[in-house]
């Protein structure tokens, strides 16, 4: 069937704007042909006012494409017819397959129907079996959750947090997500949170407490470690006595002597602290002390499991950073003296337990951590001995404070604190520690100086010598003296040489153990200080202010005697002390320190003695110059002189050294011979007989025997000196008796035999002496005589004196 085709329609055009119109249609076209926009177009009819036009080649287009589609419809026409027949016999074959298909489809309903419903049967009993399954499950699910809930339950009543956390992580790891009841898991969601917080608080609560307690535990800790480190020094102190004592004897003793002396073991302090019985996974010791770390560790460890192990590393630190500041405070109403010790012992027990935490609590503090609070410490410490330090008067309490921070430093050494900051502290006040105890010692030296009774001293057993004599090694022999026993020196000696004694072991003392490996020089500088300023000055005080007596002054200068020995014990021991072999002792051995109260002791028993001696030298006054007969056994004078001197030097030899005696008995026999012939030049003796020169020259001889009988006392060679001490008084007697006085005139002579004598003096004496024949009215009968030869050498002397005077 062919359907009517419309009349194609004509375009009329005007013939005005023929070309124009053309041109506008032809690129109108184009643009709709190429999909272009066709706005330019539209704006452009409408700003010319001739929407009409573009109007017009739109309707021209569209009939130029009708025309072209119903020449595309012609040319497919004839396909469309075909295609519709085809569709019509399909149609056909269609409705004989429907009517084929609807039969078998009744077969197979009447088929079927059994199996289906055998297989709805099927179905509903699988999805009964299914819920049953899943609700077995549910229940096996719940019945395990349960059991889980009530071991958390049990551990949370034993306070077993670890476990319970453990039972919470499980429970919201592998069983609240599979949970059917909402109602149950509401409830584990809101009870898990409680218990981790309930934990939490719970531990904080133990760790609080065990923060309390930690500062007890620290104090008799530090207290412990350094009462352990003194019993270590005593033991190392020990062991230096033995072995000094043991080279002392092998220096003294002929055959060799072998020591074995056991070692101490430095860590075992470090190793007795904190680590006292058996630690467990946790890291808690137990002690005598209750040293347990475990509720610390335990606090952290569950810290560990709730995910907050930063925090409470950062509270821990500051924590124990807030007590080791309260630790510094130092009580303004108890004297330092009585608090030190908690004081430095509290310090010590905190790092002691620090140095455990570190060593031993994976990671909770760090060596950094822990240095920093060492740092604080230390500056602290130092400060606070700068400060007490500069108030402290009195020796013996810095040198216990000092004692005990050099413990306190020998302690936390030991676990690898560094205490250089410490030492240097203790170094700094070294001479402030001397001058106090200088001071002390000047103190107890006036008072036992001031109590000195001048008596020698009598100890009636053998521990009182061993006391006074041997402790001090002022002994003269080694062989044990009877008792009772009177000792040469009275009992100033000892009490000085304690008081120096102590004054060395102080000033050791204080040295050791300061940093310092060689510190001899300095206990030296000041013992010499205490020697030569101190007690030297002390005594030469007693002497000028107090010795009045020969028998004093014998017994100061006997005390000197005894001191010079008692000195070279003081350096002995000081080097002992300070660990110096005893040879360089001895090589560097330097003078006397108390000198100048030795020379002092000695000048007052000299001049005292020359005091008793020039009273019975007044009874020269007695002596007749004029005789004519010279006194048998001597002058008056003389034998009360050497009475004198006998009973003293007698009394002398049991309680003075012979180098004493050496000095004092020529100086006081020289005290008697310038008296003698301080007499003959006087202006008391205007003339003297001959005879009485030979008085006098048996009273020298008689001294000349005393002096003699002392020298057995000395040396062979000492005799000589003793009469050289009478070398004036006995040189002009013999130029007096000499038939050749003019002798004295040639120096050959003169230097061998009258050496010791003034040539103005011997005019003096010269002119004095009386010739024989010069009696009463001699003159008249010896007018014709010849002159005395002596007289003329002696007148030729004298002249010739005067000639060169």
């Amino acid at each position: 069937m062919n359907p009517s085709k419309p009349p194609r329609r004509k375009v009329i055009q005007a013939n005005g704007d023929d070309s124009g119109d053309k041109q506008d249609q032809l690129l109108l076209s184009s643009a709709i042909c190429n999909n272009e926009d066709l706005g330019p177009f539209i704006r452009k009819a409408f700003a010319s006012g001739k929407p009409e036009t573009l109007q017009h080649h739109l309707k021209h287009f569209a009939r130029s494409k009708e025309s072209e589609i119903e020449e595309v419809c012609k040319a497919h026409y004839q396909d469309f017819i075909l295609a519709v027949d085809d569709l019509r016999s399909l149609l056909s074959e269609v409705e004989s397959l429907k009517s084929s298909l609807s039969d078998s489809n009744s077969k197979l309903q009447s088929v079927a129907r059994p199996l289906l419903t055998s297989l709805d049967s099927f179905v509903e009993t699988r999805n009964v079996s299914r819920n049953v399954n899943l609700a077995v499950e549910s229940v096996g699910a719940c019945v395990q959750l349960m059991e889980v809930c009530s071991r958390a339950n049990s551990h949370l009543a034993g306070d077993n947090f670890y476990m319970a956390l453990k039972c919470v992580d499980a429970i919201e790891r592998d069983y609240l997500d599979k949970t059917s009841s909402s109602t149950l898991k509401k409830m584990l969601e809101k009870k898990i949170p409680e218990i981790r917080s309930y934990i939490e608080r719970k531990v904080n609560k133990e760790f609080g407490d065990w923060l309390v307690e930690i500062r007890v535990v620290s104090r008799n800790l530090g207290q412990l470690a350094i009462g352990q480190a003194s019993s270590a020094r005593q033991r190392e102190e020990d062991l230096r006595i033995k072995q000094r004592q043991a080279e002392e004897q092998s220096r003294l003793s002929v055959r060799d002597c072998i020591y074995a002396l056991e070692e101490e073991d430095e860590d075992g302090v470090a190793a007795g602290i904190g680590d006292e019985g058996h630690s467990n996974g946790n890291g808690n010791s137990g002690g005598v002390l209750g040293f347990d770390l475990t509720p610390l560790y335990r606090a952290y460890h569950i810290h560990q499991t709730l995910g907050l192990e930063d925090g409470f590393k950062q509270y821990y630190f500051e924590n124990r950073k807030l007590q080791l500041t309260s630790d510094f405070q130092v009580s303004s109403m108890t004297p330092f003296l009585e608090s030190h010790q908690t004081f430095f012992a509290q310090i010590a027990g905190f790092f002691v337990v620090e140095d455990r935490v570190y060593r031993t609590g994976g990671g909770l503090i760090s060596k950094m951590e822990v240095e920093n609070l060492w740092e604080i410490a230390v500056s602290k410490m130092c400060s606070v001995l700068e400060d007490q330090f500069s108030r402290m008067q009195t020796a013996n309490h810095l040198l216990l404070i000092k004692d005990y921070v050099s413990l306190l430093g020998v302690t936390l050494r030991r676990f690898g604190y560094p205490i250089d900051a410490l030492l240097d502290v203790l170094s700094k006040h070294r001479d402030k520690y001397h001058e106090l105890l200088l001071s002390d010692c000047r103190q107890q030296i006036a008072e036992a100086v001031a109590g000195d009774k001048f008596g020698q001293m009598v100890m009636k057993k053998e521990y009182e010598y061993s006391m006074n004599v041997l402790s001090f090694q002022i002994q003269t022999s080694h062989i044990m003296p009877a008792f009772p026993y009177v000792a040469p020196f009275s009992s100033t000696v000892p009490d000085c040489c304690r008081i120096v004694r102590s004054f060395i072991e102080d000033s050791v003392s204080f040295m050791s153990y300061g940093g310092q490996l060689e510190f001899y020089d300095v206990v030296k500088k000041y013992l010499d200080k205490l020697l030569g300023e101190v007690l030297d000055e002390s005594l030469l005080k007693l002497i000028n202010t107090t010795v009045n007596g020969v028998f004093q002054a014998m017994q100061m200068a006997a005390n000197m005697a005894v001191m010079e020995r008692a000195c070279d014990f003081f350096f002995r021991h000081a080097a002992q002390l300070s660990g110096v072999p005893l040879r360089m002792v001895e090589r560097s051995r330097r003078q006397f320190p108390l000198r100048k109260a030795r020379d002092a002791a000695e000048e007052t028993l000299a001049r005292l003695l020359k005091s008793k001696v020039d009273g019975y030298m007044t009874l020269i006054e007695n002596v007749n110059w004029m005789t004519d007969d010279p006194p048998q056994g001597g002058n008056e004078y003389v034998n009360e002189v050497i009475i004198y001197l006998e009973t003293s030097f007698s009394n002398a030899s049991q309680i003075l050294p012979t180098q004493v005696l050496k000095r004092v008995i020529p100086d006081v026999l020289s005290h008697i011979s310038d008296s003698i012939v301080g007499t003959l030049v006087s202006d008391s003796v205007k003339r003297f007989s001959v005879s009485a020169v030979t008085g006098i020259d048996t009273d020298i001889k008689l001294l000349e025997s005393f002096a003699e009988n002392q020298a057995v006392l000395f040396f062979d060679g000492d005799a000589d000196k003793l009469k050289s001490a009478l070398a004036e008084s006995r040189q002009m007697v013999n130029l007096l008796v000499s038939n050749h006085p003019e002798n004295f005139l040639n120096p050959v002579i003169r230097e061998r035999s009258y050496s010791a004598l003034d040539h103005k003096k011997v005019v003096i004496v010269s002119e004095k002496l009386k010739d024989p024949s010069d009696r009463l009215f001699g003159t008249f009968g010896s007018r014709g005589s010849r002159q005395n030869p002596k007289k003329k050498s002696l007148d030729t002397l004298i002249k010739r004196l005067r000639d060169v005077s």
